[in-house]
């Protein structure tokens, strides 16, 4: 097919994302931004699991979504700034936790995004996320773990496979941290 072609189907699909899919680009970019996923595979799987949006909508979604992310001007601290808007409660959890992780290693990256914080080492391991208004996540990549204590396996695990929740400051607890080792540790 031409590129011409492709562009038509595309600028077509564009056109009827509202209605097909009863949202507009905007909206969509919005919804698949504020997801924790790093993988196109787990952003596909999740726009067809939770919303019904077939294969050939879901790349056009990913696609603009990703373009407007690469578009941000924000700092890293603008991005965190905007992810505790209105979640000012939760930022101190956020400034612990990074402290802690600071200490893993001098090899520890961490990577502000739209609606989360990566952290890595030679993978990502963790990311960190004010879920809602009351709810802090640590979300894990712990392969072959079975869940226990505070750890949560997801519901549809793919990158990550679990993920901690937390509330307040004392949540912050040496299991928490224990959690977020070991999943540093396997990062190697």
């Amino acid at each position: 097919m031409s590129d011409k072609h492709n562009e038509k189907v595309w600028a077509s699909m564009i056109q009827n994302v509202q209605l097909k899919t009863g949202k507009p680009l905007e909206e969509w970019i919005e919804i698949i931004n504020k997801q924790p996923f790093t993988r196109t595979s787990d952003k596909v799987t999740y726009l067809r699991k939770e919303f019904g949006i077939g294969q050939g909508y879901a790349g056009l979604l990913i696609y603009h979504a990703k373009l407007a992310m690469e578009a941000s001007p924000d700092t890293p601290e603008q991005l965190v700034d905007k992810q505790y808007s209105g979640k000012e409660e939760l930022k101190p959890i956020y400034d612990k936790l990074i402290g802690i992780v600071r200490k893993f290693g001098d090899d520890v990256e961490i990577s502000p995004k739209q609606s989360y914080v990566s952290l890595s080492r030679n993978t990502q391991f963790a990311m960190l996320t004010p879920a809602s208004k009351i709810r802090f996540e640590v979300i894990l990549k712990l392969k072959d773990q079975e869940p226990r204590g505070v750890l949560e396996a997801l519901p549809t695990p793919g990158m990550c496979t679990h993920r901690i929740k937390l509330g307040t400051l004392e949540d912050v607890t040496k299991e928490v941290i224990d959690w977020m080792r070991l999943a540093y540790e396997k990062a190697e």
